[in-house]
């Protein structure tokens, strides 16, 4: 009478949950063993570390269950799969650690305070961001007005009517803009409005929103063009066919199709220039008051308020040094902020599929 083998496939396999559980468990028992030790030792807890000695701990401990469970060749595969996910988590290391530095040292100030008061008459504890935070929307948000339409406009042309010297010239200039330091942006729109407006001491909002609108257009140039081009060439010639004229088929049928990836694109722009610092430095300056008007006066920023914190504390260092660390903490909360405006925005206007 023959034996009956079982189904390797459907016999002695781990349950899907394992390997998570496995790595949480794991985490949370280096990061246990680190507190205990940091604690002991006076140190800092490092967390970038505990996330690293956690995911190799999981690589061995997986390896040996799947071993004893599954056999050597779905331990191997399990092995390789979790050294690739080990090699994502090294990469993330950095800003892992970044994000845990930033909150753990922003949290103290992140109070009601801090978003509702200026740092005007304040040389020791107390005060707050509100007219960087301000600053940095309205300078932020006047470069994008400036930026969008050029960059949007600039990557149709490249795309549906581009051809000969003047597009090559086009998009060698673009890639030569991607590569400006920030630093020359600013220095660019100092001169001209120094020169413009006759005024050499000039600083006011809108030349630091020209001055991102330089570094903004290329990205949302190249972001743009590509978003463009892997629209199906099927889709225009349907619409021309139907005898819509080109512009129309631009409006209603490219644009609509790729306005999920240009709308991400936009995103990254705000996100490549809403932390620059020099630029803002030499055009927009820096105030301790509120200044609603773009086109007059100086205006503070949220990363020229965390430097000016930083470098220049008063007596009370600890308290300057927390609200450079909140400064940044808010200003890392703007990008996410965006990012999942940016996601709600190419959701509710992607095209929708269907019958």
């Amino acid at each position: 009478m023959a034996t009956a083998h079982p189904n390797s496939l459907t016999t002695a396999r781990l349950p899907r949950w394992s390997p998570w559980a496995l790595l949480a468990g794991s985490w949370v028992v280096v990061g246990v063993i680190a507190g205990f030790m940091s604690a002991a030792s006076g140190a800092e807890l490092n967390i970038a570390l505990v996330v690293l000695l956690g995911t190799l701990v999981f690589d061995v401990l997986l390896y040996v269950l799947a071993r004893l469970v599954e056999g050597s060749r779905q331990a191997t595969n399990r092995l390789v799969t979790s050294l690739v996910a080990t090699a994502f988590i090294i990469a993330l290391l950095p800003l892992i650690s970044l994000l845990w530095t930033v909150v753990i040292n922003g949290l103290p100030r992140f109070d009601p305070t801090f978003f509702s008061n200026s740092m005007r008459n304040i040389v020791g504890e107390g005060g707050g961001a509100l007219h960087a935070i301000t600053g940095t929307l309205l300078i932020t948000g006047m470069a994008t007005l400036i930026s969008v339409p050029v960059g949007l406009l600039t990557a149709i042309y490249l795309v549906e009517y581009g051809r000969g010297p003047l597009a090559r010239a086009i998009t060698f200039f673009v890639d030569v803009m991607t590569g400006i330091p920030s630093i020359v942006a600013g220095l660019f729109a100092f001169a001209f409005f120094a020169l413009i407006l006759q005024d050499p001491g000039i600083r006011f909002g809108f030349g630091g929103s020209v001055a991102l609108s330089l570094l903004m257009i290329p990205v949302v140039v190249r972001s743009s063009e590509e978003m463009l081009r892997i629209v199906p060439n099927e889709l225009r010639e349907a619409s021309y066919a139907l005898g819509v004229p080109k512009w129309l088929t631009i409006v209603r049928v490219v644009i609509p199709t790729s306005i999920a990836g240009i709308a991400t694109g936009v995103t990254l722009a705000i996100a490549r220039v809403i932390g620059e610092t020099a630029p803002l430095l030499i055009i927009a300056g820096f105030t301790a008051s509120m200044n609603y008007n773009l086109f007059a006066d100086r205006m503070m920023t949220l990363p020229v308020f965390v430097y000016t914190q930083y470098a220049n504390p008063g007596t009370n260092v600890d308290a300057y040094l927390e609200r450079a660390w909140a400064g940044a903490l808010t200003l890392i909360l703007i990008v996410m902020a965006l990012n999942l405006i940016a996601r709600l925005i190419a959701r509710i206007f992607a095209p929708k599929l269907g019958r």
